[in-house]
């Protein structure tokens, strides 16, 4: 079975529900902790929401150190899947494995509500389950998820394919407020130039059973990365 790490820091608040969609999904998870830098030989990586070590300083600016991120850096310029979801996705980018940063919502409120999303790379470790263009339903809550970056950096993400996912109107949201945040070109997601690492602000773990979610269509990061790593990827 393989085995997936979701990283505990002071202030996580989701890496219960991540550990969770890793078993549905089909694979083992491994709780990491992070003050602790063995991986103990997971095959891809985590890093959940929350508020790492008290979002201090800046979003996941103090979780960057953590001595299991050391393990992770190196892990993923070696090729291992690594998923940052919400407060995770603002620790990839202070550690530097994606580009730009997490910024506070432009209307400087928190926003909590379930999101439409348009799948736009099915390239990457944790999106080949989908289809290209395939809209889907996650929860998102964050007041710091405004992605920015300077026009080069989006533009190279543009043309390289890098963009992930971006935010779309849809049924339950107000005409012309498809945009949660204020993130530049609408991104919801990003990943790296090889496409294992991906950070996406809303969150997938609480949209993987029809009990609790306003669907299941998070599930498909987790299988996603699960078929990646035994090499049957298919969009």
């Amino acid at each position: 079975m393989t085995r997936v790490g979701v990283v505990t820091f002071p202030g996580s608040l989701d890496d219960r529900d991540a550990l969770r969609a890793v078993r549905l999904a089909g694979g083992e998870g491994v709780a990491l902790w992070h003050d602790d830098p063995d991986l103990q030989g997971v095959e891809a990586v985590i890093l959940p929401g929350g508020f790492s070590y008290g979002d201090y300083l800046r979003c996941g600016a103090i979780a960057r150190f953590a001595p299991v991120m050391e393990s992770i850096v190196k892990a993923a310029g070696d090729g291992m899947p690594v998923l940052g979801i919400c407060n995770g996705f603002q620790i990839l980018c202070e550690a530097h494995l994606l580009p730009g940063g997490l910024t506070r919502n432009h209307h400087l409120h928190f926003r909590n509500r379930d999101q439409w999303l348009r799948v736009e790379s099915v390239t990457t470790a944790w999106t080949g389950r989908f289809d290209a263009g395939q809209n889907i339903l996650i929860p998102l809550k964050s007041g710091e998820g405004s992605y920015v970056a300077d026009e080069k950096t989006l533009d190279l993400l543009e043309s390289s394919g890098r963009i992930v996912a971006r935010y779309v109107p849809g049924k339950g949201l107000a005409e012309g407020d498809h945009n949660p945040n204020g993130s530049l070109r609408d991104i919801a997601g990003i990943t790296n130039e090889a496409g294992n690492v991906v950070g996406l602000m809303p969150h997938p773990e609480h949209a993987v059973e029809a009990l609790t979610g306003p669907s299941v269509d998070g599930l498909g990061f987790f299988t996603s990365v699960l078929s990646a790593l035994s090499g049957k990827v298919s969009a």
